[in-house]
């Protein structure tokens, strides 16, 4: 297996990995932490893809994507923190005043799973990120221990996947998801 990580900018691949069965749905889009919750509460059905497909035109495009072969099998959710909910969220703190990047979100489609590619999509973020020239980049995951997480709660990444690719604990939150503790986990590019 070659996964191959590269910037999201192909439309339709956002689409598979993160937009609903039926257009008309209001899932997330990965749009949760992406924009203000105001704006993303005000936004329904066809309105949330038409947003997702504007951030995928700009520079930078909001995440990286994952393919084995030619095949899109993962996301994740990485740009600046000043662009998204975290610069503005009480529960997640600001260690510094660096301008940091956030990675919030990391999904693999079933069938694609245990395969280690959440490992190769946090990888693609941080170079991602690099590539921007970003002083560090921060994932908030849960703090499960050895504990099984659901897995639609899943999406924000474990302390150990996030140890695993280089970052450490900076701070707690005061953030929890699905019963566990969220972390502030870093990584310094520079």
């Amino acid at each position: 297996m070659a996964i191959e990580v590269r910037p999201a900018t192909e439309f339709e691949d956002v689409r598979t990995m993160v937009g609903p069965k039926r257009p008309d749905a209001n899932v997330c889009w990965c749009l949760s932490y992406r924009i203000p919750s105001k704006q993303n509460l005000s936004l329904h059905g066809p309105e949330r893809g038409d947003l997702v497909k504007q951030l995928v035109a700009q520079d930078p495009p909001p995440g990286v994507l994952a393919y084995d072969g030619g095949e899109v099998v993962g996301w994740a959710g990485v740009h600046p923190r000043a662009d998204t909910s975290f610069a503005g969220n009480r529960k997640i703190p600001h260690v510094d005043g660096l301008d940091v990047w956030s990675v919030w979100c990391i999904r693999v489609r079933p069938g694609h799973r245990g395969k280690g590619i959440s490992h190769h999509l946090l990888k693609g973020a941080v170079e991602f990120a690099r590539s921007y020239t970003a002083p560090a980049i921060e994932g908030y995951p849960v703090d499960n221990g050895s504990r099984k997480v659901d897995l639609t709660m899943a999406y924000v990444g474990t302390r150990k996947l996030f140890e695993d690719a280089g970052f450490t604990k900076a701070a707690d939150t005061q953030s929890v998801l699905s019963g566990f503790p969220r972390v502030l986990m870093r990584l310094n590019l520079r």
